[in-house]
Protein backbone atom coordinates (compact mmCIF):
# COMPACT_ATOMS: atom_id res chain seq x y z
CA UNK A 1 0.00 0.00 0.00
CA UNK A 2 0.90 3.43 -0.98
CA UNK A 3 0.56 4.47 3.25
CA UNK A 4 2.96 1.95 4.64
CA UNK A 5 5.59 2.63 1.67
CA UNK A 6 5.33 6.07 2.37
CA UNK A 7 6.09 5.26 6.03
CA UNK A 8 8.89 3.39 5.45
CA UNK A 9 10.16 6.19 3.17
CA UNK A 10 10.06 8.86 6.26
CA UNK A 11 11.48 6.52 8.32
CA UNK A 12 14.40 6.12 5.71
CA UNK A 13 15.38 9.72 6.12
CA UNK A 14 17.60 9.99 9.04
CA UNK A 15 16.89 13.37 9.97
CA UNK A 16 13.24 13.57 9.25
CA UNK A 17 13.15 10.63 12.12
CA UNK A 18 15.28 12.06 14.35
CA UNK A 19 13.02 15.32 14.26
CA UNK A 20 9.53 13.10 14.43
CA UNK A 21 10.89 11.32 17.53
CA UNK A 22 11.85 14.07 19.35
CA UNK A 23 8.70 15.77 18.59
CA UNK A 24 6.60 12.77 20.02
CA UNK A 25 9.13 12.49 23.35
CA UNK A 26 8.31 15.78 23.59
CA UNK A 27 4.94 15.94 23.48
CA UNK A 28 4.79 12.67 26.01
CA UNK A 29 6.47 14.90 28.55
CA UNK A 30 3.80 17.63 27.87
CA UNK A 31 0.72 15.24 28.17
CA UNK A 32 1.97 13.63 31.55
CA UNK A 33 2.85 17.46 33.18
CA UNK A 34 -0.77 17.88 32.56
CA UNK A 35 -2.02 15.42 34.67
CA UNK A 36 1.00 16.62 37.92
CA UNK A 37 -1.63 18.41 40.22
CA UNK A 38 -0.59 21.07 41.86
CA UNK A 39 0.99 20.26 45.50
CA UNK A 40 -1.48 20.28 48.46
CA UNK A 41 -4.50 19.71 46.13
CA UNK A 42 -6.61 16.67 46.51
CA UNK A 43 -7.25 15.15 43.33
CA UNK A 44 -10.76 14.04 44.56
CA UNK A 45 -12.03 17.59 45.03
CA UNK A 46 -11.50 19.05 41.90
CA UNK A 47 -15.01 17.18 40.35
CA UNK A 48 -16.71 20.97 40.50
CA UNK A 49 -13.66 22.38 38.22
CA UNK A 50 -14.49 19.49 35.76
CA UNK A 51 -17.81 20.32 35.51
CA UNK A 52 -17.16 24.11 35.43
CA UNK A 53 -14.86 23.45 32.32
CA UNK A 54 -17.51 21.78 30.56
CA UNK A 55 -19.30 24.38 28.71
CA UNK A 56 -18.97 27.87 27.95
CA UNK A 57 -15.56 29.94 27.51
CA UNK A 58 -13.69 27.81 30.72
CA UNK A 59 -14.22 24.68 28.10
CA UNK A 60 -12.13 26.71 25.66
CA UNK A 61 -9.28 26.94 28.09
CA UNK A 62 -9.72 23.79 29.27
CA UNK A 63 -9.08 22.63 25.17
CA UNK A 64 -6.52 24.82 25.19
CA UNK A 65 -3.97 23.14 28.02
CA UNK A 66 -4.75 20.04 27.04
CA UNK A 67 -7.35 19.38 30.06
CA UNK A 68 -4.55 20.85 32.64
CA UNK A 69 -6.65 23.76 33.84
CA UNK A 70 -9.76 20.90 34.77
CA UNK A 71 -6.80 18.83 36.48
CA UNK A 72 -5.13 21.67 38.28
CA UNK A 73 -1.92 20.72 36.81
CA UNK A 74 1.04 22.78 36.52
CA UNK A 75 0.60 23.24 32.99
CA UNK A 76 -3.01 24.25 33.98
CA UNK A 77 -2.20 28.05 32.14
CA UNK A 78 -1.16 26.58 29.23
CA UNK A 79 0.58 28.24 26.02
CA UNK A 80 -2.16 31.37 26.19
CA UNK A 81 -0.43 34.04 28.03
CA UNK A 82 2.67 33.97 25.61
CA UNK A 83 0.19 34.68 22.98
CA UNK A 84 -1.54 37.64 24.81
CA UNK A 85 2.37 39.10 25.60
CA UNK A 86 3.23 38.32 21.84
CA UNK A 87 -0.23 40.01 20.94
CA UNK A 88 1.09 43.28 22.99
CA UNK A 89 4.10 42.98 21.67
CA UNK A 90 3.31 43.74 17.94
CA UNK A 91 0.93 46.20 18.94
CA UNK A 92 3.65 48.01 20.25
CA UNK A 93 5.33 47.36 17.34
CA UNK A 94 2.81 50.05 15.63
CA UNK A 95 2.61 52.23 17.97
CA UNK A 96 5.77 52.68 19.45
CA UNK A 97 9.29 53.60 17.63
CA UNK A 98 11.76 52.03 19.58
CA UNK A 99 9.64 48.46 18.68
CA UNK A 100 9.83 49.01 15.10
CA UNK A 101 13.27 49.79 14.91
CA UNK A 102 13.56 46.35 16.47
CA UNK A 103 11.43 44.76 14.25
CA UNK A 104 13.61 46.42 11.40
CA UNK A 105 17.13 45.45 12.93
CA UNK A 106 16.73 41.81 11.50
CA UNK A 107 17.60 38.96 14.18
CA UNK A 108 19.17 40.68 16.55
CA UNK A 109 15.75 43.20 16.53
CA UNK A 110 14.04 39.88 16.88
CA UNK A 111 15.75 38.12 19.70
CA UNK A 112 15.23 41.39 21.41
CA UNK A 113 11.73 41.02 20.90
CA UNK A 114 11.66 37.43 21.85
CA UNK A 115 13.14 38.65 25.29
CA UNK A 116 10.71 41.31 26.42
CA UNK A 117 7.91 38.78 25.21
CA UNK A 118 9.13 36.20 27.49
CA UNK A 119 9.81 39.34 30.03
CA UNK A 120 5.70 40.44 29.34
CA UNK A 121 4.46 36.25 29.69
CA UNK A 122 5.82 36.43 33.11
CA UNK A 123 4.35 39.28 33.71
CA UNK A 124 0.99 38.55 32.83
CA UNK A 125 1.36 34.96 34.42
CA UNK A 126 1.64 36.30 37.76
CA UNK A 127 -1.64 37.82 36.97
CA UNK A 128 -3.07 34.96 35.81
CA UNK A 129 -1.82 32.52 38.34
CA UNK A 130 -4.02 34.18 41.69
CA UNK A 131 -6.66 34.14 39.87
CA UNK A 132 -6.76 30.85 39.03
CA UNK A 133 -6.02 29.38 42.52
CA UNK A 134 -8.82 32.25 43.85
CA UNK A 135 -11.35 30.28 41.03
CA UNK A 136 -9.83 27.02 42.30
CA UNK A 137 -10.41 27.68 45.94
CA UNK A 138 -14.48 28.80 44.52
CA UNK A 139 -14.86 25.59 42.92
CA UNK A 140 -13.67 22.75 45.34
CA UNK A 141 -14.26 24.94 48.36
CA UNK A 142 -12.25 26.42 51.09
CA UNK A 143 -12.39 23.33 53.19
CA UNK A 144 -10.29 21.69 50.52
CA UNK A 145 -8.04 24.36 49.32
CA UNK A 146 -4.80 24.81 51.20
CA UNK A 147 -4.55 27.92 53.61
CA UNK A 148 -2.02 30.58 54.26
CA UNK A 149 -0.37 33.16 51.66
CA UNK A 150 2.70 30.91 51.23
CA UNK A 151 0.45 28.32 49.53
CA UNK A 152 -0.74 30.95 47.16
CA UNK A 153 2.80 32.02 46.27
CA UNK A 154 4.49 28.91 45.85
CA UNK A 155 1.60 28.07 43.65
CA UNK A 156 2.01 30.68 42.01
CA UNK A 157 5.69 30.15 40.93
CA UNK A 158 4.81 26.85 40.04
CA UNK A 159 2.19 27.33 37.61
CA UNK A 160 4.11 30.46 35.88
CA UNK A 161 6.89 28.12 36.02
CA UNK A 162 4.81 25.15 34.43
CA UNK A 163 3.58 27.73 31.73
CA UNK A 164 7.44 28.70 30.98
CA UNK A 165 8.43 24.85 30.67
CA UNK A 166 5.11 24.51 27.97
CA UNK A 167 6.41 27.83 26.09
CA UNK A 168 10.17 25.84 25.72
CA UNK A 169 8.87 22.69 25.02
CA UNK A 170 7.19 24.28 21.97
CA UNK A 171 10.33 26.14 21.37
CA UNK A 172 12.10 22.79 21.23
CA UNK A 173 10.05 21.49 18.76
CA UNK A 174 10.41 24.77 16.56
CA UNK A 175 14.08 23.97 16.71
CA UNK A 176 14.43 20.36 17.22
CA UNK A 177 11.18 18.59 15.80
CA UNK A 178 9.35 19.36 12.86
CA UNK A 179 8.36 23.04 13.18
CA UNK A 180 5.54 24.94 14.41
CA UNK A 181 5.71 24.33 18.00
CA UNK A 182 3.57 26.58 19.60
CA UNK A 183 0.78 26.07 17.60
CA UNK A 184 1.37 22.44 17.62
CA UNK A 185 1.30 22.19 21.30
CA UNK A 186 -2.15 23.81 21.14
CA UNK A 187 -3.21 21.27 18.42
CA UNK A 188 -2.12 18.27 20.67
CA UNK A 189 -4.08 20.05 23.70
CA UNK A 190 -7.16 19.87 21.05
CA UNK A 191 -6.53 16.63 19.68
CA UNK A 192 -6.71 15.12 23.58
CA UNK A 193 -10.22 16.29 24.13
CA UNK A 194 -11.52 14.90 20.88
CA UNK A 195 -12.07 11.25 21.77
CA UNK A 196 -13.75 12.45 25.08
CA UNK A 197 -15.82 14.81 23.24
CA UNK A 198 -17.19 12.54 20.52
CA UNK A 199 -17.91 10.08 23.08
CA UNK A 200 -20.04 12.11 24.97
CA UNK A 201 -22.02 13.74 22.20
CA UNK A 202 -22.72 9.85 20.85
CA UNK A 203 -23.65 8.82 24.62
CA UNK A 204 -25.53 11.83 24.65
CA UNK A 205 -27.25 11.47 21.13
CA UNK A 206 -28.02 7.62 21.66
CA UNK A 207 -29.49 7.62 25.04
CA UNK A 208 -31.23 10.75 26.20
CA UNK A 209 -31.55 13.41 23.26
CA UNK A 210 -33.68 13.40 20.44
CA UNK A 211 -32.59 12.30 17.43
CA UNK A 212 -30.72 9.56 17.88
CA UNK A 213 -27.71 7.77 16.18
CA UNK A 214 -29.08 9.06 12.84
CA UNK A 215 -28.78 12.93 14.16
CA UNK A 216 -25.35 11.79 15.79
CA UNK A 217 -24.34 10.42 11.91
CA UNK A 218 -25.57 14.04 10.73
CA UNK A 219 -23.14 15.51 12.82
CA UNK A 220 -20.91 13.89 11.81
CA UNK A 221 -21.54 14.88 8.26
CA UNK A 222 -21.63 18.11 8.67
CA UNK A 223 -18.49 18.63 10.67
CA UNK A 224 -16.90 16.74 7.50
CA UNK A 225 -18.27 19.86 5.33
CA UNK A 226 -17.20 22.23 7.96
CA UNK A 227 -13.75 20.80 7.73
CA UNK A 228 -13.85 20.94 3.83
CA UNK A 229 -14.44 24.95 3.96
CA UNK A 230 -11.69 25.68 6.43
CA UNK A 231 -9.15 24.02 4.46
CA UNK A 232 -9.66 25.45 1.52
CA UNK A 233 -10.16 28.74 3.58
CA UNK A 234 -6.10 27.52 4.41
CA UNK A 235 -5.70 27.04 0.89
CA UNK A 236 -7.01 29.56 -1.34
CA UNK A 237 -5.10 32.36 -3.52
CA UNK A 238 -5.20 34.58 -6.18
CA UNK A 239 -2.19 34.20 -8.29
CA UNK A 240 -0.75 37.57 -10.26
CA UNK A 241 0.97 37.53 -13.20
CA UNK A 242 4.71 38.47 -13.63
CA UNK A 243 6.52 39.14 -16.29
CA UNK A 244 10.28 39.24 -16.32
CA UNK A 245 12.39 40.72 -19.05
CA UNK A 246 14.67 39.43 -21.08
CA UNK A 247 18.37 39.58 -19.93
CA UNK A 248 21.37 38.38 -22.43
CA UNK A 249 24.55 38.45 -20.31
CA UNK A 250 27.41 37.08 -22.92
CA UNK A 251 26.11 33.73 -24.71
CA UNK A 252 22.98 33.25 -22.15
CA UNK A 253 19.85 34.80 -21.74
CA UNK A 254 18.19 35.54 -18.52
CA UNK A 255 14.89 36.13 -17.67
CA UNK A 256 12.04 36.36 -20.16
CA UNK A 257 9.72 33.98 -18.27
CA UNK A 258 6.04 34.49 -16.64
CA UNK A 259 5.96 33.55 -13.00
CA UNK A 260 3.26 34.12 -10.46
CA UNK A 261 2.71 35.52 -7.07
CA UNK A 262 0.87 33.36 -5.29
CA UNK A 263 -1.34 35.68 -2.43
CA UNK A 264 -3.44 33.84 -0.50
CA UNK A 265 -7.12 34.41 0.74
CA UNK A 266 -6.16 34.11 4.29
CA UNK A 267 -1.96 34.90 4.52
CA UNK A 268 -2.50 35.74 8.35
CA UNK A 269 -3.18 31.98 8.77
CA UNK A 270 -4.88 30.80 12.59
CA UNK A 271 -3.19 33.93 14.46
CA UNK A 272 -5.98 35.88 14.01
CA UNK A 273 -8.21 33.82 15.76
CA UNK A 274 -5.41 33.14 18.50
CA UNK A 275 -5.13 36.28 19.04
CA UNK A 276 -9.01 37.49 19.63
CA UNK A 277 -9.92 34.06 21.48
CA UNK A 278 -6.77 35.46 23.89
CA UNK A 279 -8.31 38.91 23.94
CA UNK A 280 -11.57 37.19 24.55
CA UNK A 281 -9.71 35.73 28.02
CA UNK A 282 -9.32 39.12 29.44
CA UNK A 283 -12.36 39.54 31.21
CA UNK A 284 -11.99 36.63 32.92
CA UNK A 285 -8.95 37.62 34.38
CA UNK A 286 -9.51 40.69 35.20
CA UNK A 287 -12.38 39.52 37.64
CA UNK A 288 -10.31 36.72 39.03
CA UNK A 289 -12.61 34.22 38.21
CA UNK A 290 -14.35 35.22 41.74
CA UNK A 291 -18.07 34.56 42.60
CA UNK A 292 -18.66 37.77 43.91
CA UNK A 293 -18.07 39.39 40.02
CA UNK A 294 -19.75 36.41 38.30
CA UNK A 295 -23.25 37.95 38.15
CA UNK A 296 -21.94 40.90 36.87
CA UNK A 297 -23.82 41.64 33.39
CA UNK A 298 -20.47 42.54 31.43
CA UNK A 299 -18.82 39.24 32.76
CA UNK A 300 -21.94 37.08 32.05
CA UNK A 301 -21.90 38.40 28.58
CA UNK A 302 -18.48 37.77 27.73
CA UNK A 303 -18.00 34.57 29.77
CA UNK A 304 -21.07 33.19 27.44
CA UNK A 305 -19.78 31.99 24.35
CA UNK A 306 -22.99 31.79 22.66
CA UNK A 307 -24.35 35.42 23.39
CA UNK A 308 -24.31 37.82 20.74
CA UNK A 309 -21.99 40.37 22.43
CA UNK A 310 -19.38 37.83 23.04
CA UNK A 311 -19.72 36.30 19.16
CA UNK A 312 -20.18 39.77 18.03
CA UNK A 313 -17.25 41.19 19.34
CA UNK A 314 -15.47 38.14 18.68
CA UNK A 315 -15.77 38.63 15.12
CA UNK A 316 -14.81 42.04 14.66
CA UNK A 317 -11.61 41.22 16.49
CA UNK A 318 -10.81 38.36 14.09
CA UNK A 319 -11.23 40.91 10.87
CA UNK A 320 -9.55 43.30 12.69
CA UNK A 321 -6.30 41.09 13.46
CA UNK A 322 -6.43 39.32 10.07
CA UNK A 323 -6.11 43.08 8.29
CA UNK A 324 -3.24 43.23 10.94
CA UNK A 325 -1.44 40.10 10.76
CA UNK A 326 -1.98 40.15 6.70
CA UNK A 327 -0.36 44.03 6.75
CA UNK A 328 3.03 42.67 8.98
CA UNK A 329 3.49 39.90 6.85
CA UNK A 330 2.87 40.72 3.53
CA UNK A 331 4.77 43.94 2.49
CA UNK A 332 4.22 44.88 -1.00
CA UNK A 333 6.56 47.80 -1.36
CA UNK A 334 9.41 44.81 -0.71
CA UNK A 335 8.04 42.63 -3.57
CA UNK A 336 7.40 45.70 -5.55
CA UNK A 337 11.22 46.66 -5.51
CA UNK A 338 12.03 42.93 -5.44
CA UNK A 339 10.55 42.56 -8.69
CA UNK A 340 12.25 45.49 -9.73
CA UNK A 341 15.52 44.77 -8.95
CA UNK A 342 14.64 41.67 -10.98
CA UNK A 343 13.33 42.78 -14.55
CA UNK A 344 10.41 41.85 -13.52
CA UNK A 345 7.05 43.49 -13.62
CA UNK A 346 3.16 42.86 -13.69
CA UNK A 347 1.79 43.42 -17.08
CA UNK A 348 -0.26 46.58 -17.42
CA UNK A 349 0.81 48.15 -14.33
CA UNK A 350 4.13 50.34 -13.94
CA UNK A 351 7.12 48.67 -11.69
CA UNK A 352 7.92 50.73 -8.84
CA UNK A 353 4.86 52.61 -6.19
CA UNK A 354 2.23 51.37 -8.66
CA UNK A 355 3.27 47.57 -8.15
CA UNK A 356 2.80 47.95 -4.93
CA UNK A 357 -0.17 50.14 -4.70
CA UNK A 358 -2.17 47.23 -7.20
CA UNK A 359 -0.85 44.09 -4.95
CA UNK A 360 -1.69 46.76 -2.08
CA UNK A 361 -5.23 46.69 -3.46
CA UNK A 362 -5.18 43.07 -4.52
CA UNK A 363 -4.47 41.96 -0.74
CA UNK A 364 -6.98 44.20 0.54
CA UNK A 365 -9.76 42.91 -1.79
CA UNK A 366 -8.87 39.35 -0.81
CA UNK A 367 -8.52 39.70 2.86
CA UNK A 368 -11.82 41.02 3.03
CA UNK A 369 -14.01 38.07 2.26
CA UNK A 370 -11.17 35.84 3.56
CA UNK A 371 -11.96 37.34 7.01
CA UNK A 372 -15.52 37.49 7.48
CA UNK A 373 -15.59 33.84 6.13
CA UNK A 374 -12.44 33.38 9.18
CA UNK A 375 -15.02 34.83 11.44
CA UNK A 376 -17.53 32.68 9.96
CA UNK A 377 -15.76 29.77 10.75
CA UNK A 378 -14.98 30.60 14.10
CA UNK A 379 -18.67 31.68 15.97
CA UNK A 380 -19.64 28.15 14.41
CA UNK A 381 -19.73 26.57 17.54
CA UNK A 382 -22.12 29.37 19.12
CA UNK A 383 -24.69 28.13 16.34
CA UNK A 384 -23.84 24.69 17.06
CA UNK A 385 -24.68 24.70 20.72
CA UNK A 386 -27.84 26.56 20.17
CA UNK A 387 -28.66 23.69 18.02
CA UNK A 388 -28.86 21.24 20.40
CA UNK A 389 -24.97 19.70 20.38
CA UNK A 390 -23.21 19.72 23.77
CA UNK A 391 -20.72 22.38 24.18
CA UNK A 392 -17.61 20.12 24.11
CA UNK A 393 -18.45 18.63 20.80
CA UNK A 394 -19.52 22.10 19.20
CA UNK A 395 -15.88 23.31 19.75
CA UNK A 396 -15.24 21.48 17.24
CA UNK A 397 -17.70 22.89 14.73
CA UNK A 398 -15.39 25.37 13.60
CA UNK A 399 -13.62 27.88 16.15
CA UNK A 400 -10.10 27.78 17.09
CA UNK A 401 -9.91 24.70 17.66
CA UNK A 402 -10.57 23.24 13.98
CA UNK A 403 -8.70 25.83 12.31
CA UNK A 404 -5.64 25.25 14.27
CA UNK A 405 -6.44 21.54 13.57
CA UNK A 406 -6.53 21.88 10.04
CA UNK A 407 -3.48 24.90 9.81
CA UNK A 408 -1.30 22.93 11.58
CA UNK A 409 -2.05 19.18 10.29
CA UNK A 410 -1.36 20.98 6.61
CA UNK A 411 1.45 22.77 7.68
CA UNK A 412 3.07 19.58 9.15
CA UNK A 413 2.46 17.49 6.38
CA UNK A 414 4.11 20.25 4.09
CA UNK A 415 7.03 20.12 5.97
CA UNK A 416 6.95 16.45 5.80
CA UNK A 417 6.57 16.13 1.86
CA UNK A 418 9.39 19.18 1.79
CA UNK A 419 11.83 16.41 3.02
CA UNK A 420 10.41 13.50 1.25
CA UNK A 421 10.74 15.92 -1.96
CA UNK A 422 14.30 16.55 -1.26
CA UNK A 423 15.80 13.35 -0.58
CA UNK A 424 14.09 12.21 -3.89
CA UNK A 425 10.83 10.31 -2.38
CA UNK A 426 7.02 10.54 -4.19
CA UNK A 427 5.35 13.30 -1.86
CA UNK A 428 2.19 12.25 0.63
CA UNK A 429 0.00 12.83 -2.13
CA UNK A 430 -0.47 11.02 -5.25
CA UNK A 431 -1.52 14.23 -7.62
CA UNK A 432 -0.62 17.66 -6.49
CA UNK A 433 1.53 18.99 -3.49
CA UNK A 434 -0.20 19.94 0.34
CA UNK A 435 -0.46 23.58 0.62
CA UNK A 436 0.06 24.86 4.69
CA UNK A 437 -1.26 28.07 5.59
CA UNK A 438 2.18 29.46 5.17
CA UNK A 439 1.97 30.07 1.89
CA UNK A 440 2.43 27.40 -1.94
CA UNK A 441 4.57 24.47 -1.46
CA UNK A 442 6.49 25.58 -4.83
CA UNK A 443 8.65 27.98 -2.73
CA UNK A 444 10.29 24.87 -1.80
Amino acid sequence: MRAIETIKNIWKIEDLRYRILTTLLLIMVYRVGSYVVLPGIDVETLSQLENQTREGLMALLDMFSGGAFSNASIFALGIMPYISASIVIQLLGMAIPYFQKLQREGESGRRKLNQYTRYLTVAILLIQAPSYLVNLKTQIGSAAFPEGVMFMITSTIILAAGSMFVLWLGERITDKGIGNGISFIILIGIIARLPQALGFEFLNRTETAAGGLVMFLAEIVFLLFVVAASILLVQGTRKIPVQYAKRIVGNKQYGGARQYIPLKVNSAGVMPIIFAQALMFIPITIVGFSASNASSSFVQAFTDNTGFWYNFVYAILIIVFTYFYTAITIQPNQMAEDMKRNNGFIPGIKPGKKTAEYIDSVMSRITLPGSLFLALVAIMPAFAQIAGISGQFAQFFGGTSLLILVGVILDTLQQIESHLMMHHYDGLMKSGRIKGRQGSVSAY
